[in-house]
């Protein structure tokens, strides 16, 4: 019988416990120094064909969705989310915790539509009272999504022009590119959002999340309007 209902209902896989008990009395240097950290990074770059990608690795999804938010939004910013989003949702406030607001906007099927995110920015823009309102520093989305569909590449290649930074909630990331339908492959994440992460946790490691940078972005972020310039 194959059952739905968790991803933490089991331990780890056999042979990341094997590798373990293999490797377990190695002397090696702490804190993602050691060699294991360092070969996982440079097979990640080689991977996406993105040897300048930054690769950093961080222990669950709700842990990395709080530290990569927050890193990337000034203390006056809030992400964007669908309404339905994991961060909105299933978080328990934890990036609200740190100072940044959920921007929940309507979706369509869980996903967040370019044109919505489009709309809301301008709408924002134009309010002449914006300098009292939480500013969309980022959008953020799930791959896939809370309701298990997919973003074509098309949609997020239109999600991408509209909005930067745009981050990618990995957490079961190996699930939808295994999916049949899937149109994109693990190496076009580059080119379709600026930073994503390749979940463990849920998909076999005993604990664990690849957070991948694509872009080096700025201290101050923006997002790209597809008729608006203006920083947000």
């Amino acid at each position: 019988m194959l059952s739905f209902e968790s991803d933490y209902t089991e331990g780890a896989h056999p042979n990341i416990l094997r590798q373990l008990m293999a490797t377990n009395m190695d002397q090696e240097p702490g804190y993602g120094f050691d060699e294991f950290s360092q070969l996982a990074k440079e097979r990640i770059q080689k991977a996406l064909g993105h040897p300048e990608a930054q690769v950093e690795f961080l222990t669950g999804g709700t842990q990395t969705n709080q530290v990569v938010i927050d890193a990337m939004l000034t203390q006056y910013q809030g992400v964007i989310a669908a309404e339905t989003g994991h961060i909105n949702v299933h978080e328990a406030g934890a990036i609200e915790a740190t100072g940044h607001k959920v921007l929940a906007l309507p979706a369509k099927d869980a996903k967040l539509d370019a044109q919505t995110v489009d709309q809301y920015i301008q709408t924002f823009e134009q309010d002449e009272n914006r300098d009292h309102m939480v500013f969309p520093g980022m959008v953020y989305i799930t791959y896939p999504t809370e309701f298990g569909t997919l973003y074509s590449r098309e949609e997020l290649a239109a999600l991408h022009a509209v909005c930067q930074p745009l981050y990618i909630d990995g957490a079961r990331l190996g699930y939808g590119l295994m999916s049949a339908q899937a149109d994109l492959q693990f190496s076009d994440l580059p080119d379709l959002c600026d930073v994503f992460y390749i979940g463990g946790t849920k998909q076999g490691a005993l604990c664990g999340e690849a957070v991948v940078f694509v872009t080096t972005m700025s201290p101050t972020i923006s997002l790209r309007l597809s008729s608006s310039t203006g920083p947000c």
